[in-house]
């Protein structure tokens, strides 16, 4: 694979700096070629804990995530390459609906996937990502547990575990790309169109899309599907991003999109001109009040723990 000169720019700052670059499955290729650590929420978590050599980690990701490697990495400067690069969902979740069904159901456990602001995560028993979360859920042996904010991740955890009541904040909270690409109807008309193809679809689809896929899948589990499958046309309900990466690794397969334009805004917000400008100049620095960074600390660890 032969580097772009930024591409290489960049490489010779992060040896300079000894710095460790995480990058998340959905960001732009030319940002993924140069990654240290390519994946997904869980795989980006485990890698940002064990980082003791780097002194300075920069996260290609969104806000949450960059949040969560200064959670697990305090003495650490955490670097996002953009302010911009802001996850709606996590946003969706305010502390005052959270307190609230804390306040409702005392007994209840409440399991927050990774997709949420330190602040939230704080108030958590566990975190999920949605690799984990049906067994996550399943091991706290709760009958009522409080979970946000991604109703579908919520629904694909229900279908596994039916005798679980779990109680949404917010109501309704979802991914906006998972839900422009809908109940999968493009999804199903390129598998008609490509017999003996297989389709996936994210946890954070809608349901309708869940039952008809022949898989539902995290990211990483997707990846790991393409080493296994002998499908030769694979139609992938997630964020485009993935599919790069994924034609990339297999270009004897043929990867389609669920749907076109599934993209996220707040990911391709991080481009290699602010990458460079960020490891350059180290910011935008990430804080996290020591407070808060202690309680979803043990959040995050016991998740950690638990996968």
């Amino acid at each position: 694979m032969r580097l772009n000169n930024l591409q290489q720019k960049i490489l010779e700052v992060k040896k300079q700096k000894n710095a460790l670059i995480l990058v998340h499955n959905y960001q732009v290729p030319e940002i993924q070629e140069i990654a240290d650590v390519l994946g997904d929420s869980l795989e980006l978590c485990r890698k940002a804990q064990e980082a003791n050599d780097a002194d300075m980690i920069v996260f290609c990701g969104v806000d949450f995530m960059a949040e969560t490697a200064k959670v697990l990495n305090p003495d650490k400067k955490v670097v996002i390459p953009s302010v911009k690069a802001v996850c709606p969902m996590a946003g969706m979740l305010s502390m005052i609906t959270l307190r609230e069904a804390k306040t409702k159901y005392p007994d209840a456990p409440v399991v927050l996937y990774v997709n949420t602001l330190a602040d939230a995560k704080a108030e958590a028993t566990v975190t999920c990502t949605s690799a984990n979360a049906d067994k996550i859920v399943r091991q706290l042996g709760a009958k009522q547990v409080i979970f946000g904010p991604d109703k579908n991740l919520g629904f694909f955890v229900q279908k596994r575990l039916p005798d679980v009541e779990l109680i949404y904040v917010p109501e309704d909270g979802h991914c906006r790309v998972h839900r422009f690409i809908g109940k999968g109807e493009e999804a199903m008309e390129l598998k008609k169109q490509n017999p003996g193809s297989e389709v996936w679809a994210h946890p954070e689809c809608e349901p309708e899309f869940q039952e008809k896929a022949d898989y539902v899948l995290s990211t990483g589990g997707m990846v790991r599907r393409a080493n296994e499958t002998d499908a030769e046309v694979i139609i992938v309900g997630t964020e485009e991003g993935l599919i790069d990466r994924l034609q990339r690794e297999h270009p004897e397969k043929k990867f389609l999109p669920a749907k076109k334009y599934s993209v996220c805004g707040a990911m391709k917000r991080i481009t290699l001109e602010n990458l460079y400008i960020a490891m350059v100049d180290e910011e935008v620095e990430i804080h996290v009040p020591e407070e808060i960074a202690k309680k979803a600390t043990v959040a995050i660890e016991r998740m950690l723990e638990m996968s």
